[in-house]
């Protein structure tokens, strides 16, 4: 059973750097190795455009390595990704989901790749990888700093949040990582998506009442402490997963340690903005 947090066990320092999203070889073979390589079932009816996806030969083999804790299979499936659609993948990293984005929607569907300078320069080997030499040719970068993101209204079909929630709550002034005005963030993301549009949200989970202030040691977040922060941007939780979940895990535990990479207890939310 996960047990309160002890400020003991806790490291701060340089553990930024794995926390933003940047997508190493490195994190790949964490994420290979960290639990028994047995593939989730597919899903009665999951879209064939979903499967061509992850079976696109253009993919790379760190990035199918992830494939087996991460299950973008039933992720893309449980937001509601669909060709055609316009997406923004928020705090993208190296761009892992953003591929499989790209993939999905099509030549007539485009993905906006967000993240802020600290997650750019993290990341900046594996963007670099990912965009060279006219790939993902449908996938625009945008470079948005915190509290300072601009988008336009009713623009996006589907947003997606993986892995990054939490680094909200977080602040670095060595690392130019402003504390984020979660308010104002989640105002202008919601006034850029379309009515009805989902937003799929996947984050490290905190024991039931651990307070945001552990929040940045630990890399985790309460679920209900996302689910309040939505709400009150007026978005409706309109379902939830537990395919990512692991009760087996310690919650004392930092989200980036190499045992537990790759296997922490994720909450996979879908929020949509109202049609009315």
């Amino acid at each position: 059973m996960a047990r309160t947090p002890k400020l003991t066990l806790i490291y701060s320092c340089c553990l930024f750097l794995a926390a933003c999203g940047s997508e190493s070889p490195d994190r790949a073979t964490a994420d290979a190795v960290a639990q028994p390589e047995v593939a989730a079932q597919p899903e009665a009816g999951r879209p064939s455009f979903i499967e061509a996806a992850l079976a696109d030969p253009r993919r790379s083999a760190d990035d199918i390595a992830r494939d087996v804790n991460r299950k973008p299979e039933h992720v893309l499936q449980f937001i509601g990704i669909e060709p055609g659609m316009a997406v923004l993948d928020m705090y993208s990293g190296g761009g892992y989901y953003t591929e499989l984005l790209s993939y999905v929607v099509g030549s007539d569907g485009r993905v906006v790749a967000h993240n802020n300078t600290p997650y750019a320069k993290i990341a900046s080997k594996d963007i670099e990888a990912r965009y060279s030499n006219g790939r993902l040719r449908n996938v625009e970068q945008l470079i948005g700093e915190n509290n300072r993101l601009k988008l336009e209204a009713d623009t996006f079909d589907a947003v997606l949040f993986i892995l990054a929630y939490h680094d909200v709550y977080y602040i670095d002034g060595g690392w130019g990582w402003e504390l984020v005005d979660r308010p104002m963030m989640l105002a202008e993301i919601f006034h850029a998506m379309k009515p009805g549009a989902a937003l799929g949200l996947v984050d490290h989970v905190a024991a039931a009442g651990m307070p945001a202030e552990l929040v940045k040691p630990l890399h985790r977040v309460d679920p209900e402490l996302v689910k309040a922060d939505f709400l009150a941007a007026g978005f409706v939780l309109d379902a939830e997963s537990d395919v990512l979940r692991n009760p087996a895990d310690d919650y004392n535990m930092l989200a980036m340690l190499p045992q537990i990479r790759g296997r922490s207890d994720r909450v996979l939310l879908r929020f949509i903005k109202p049609a009315d």
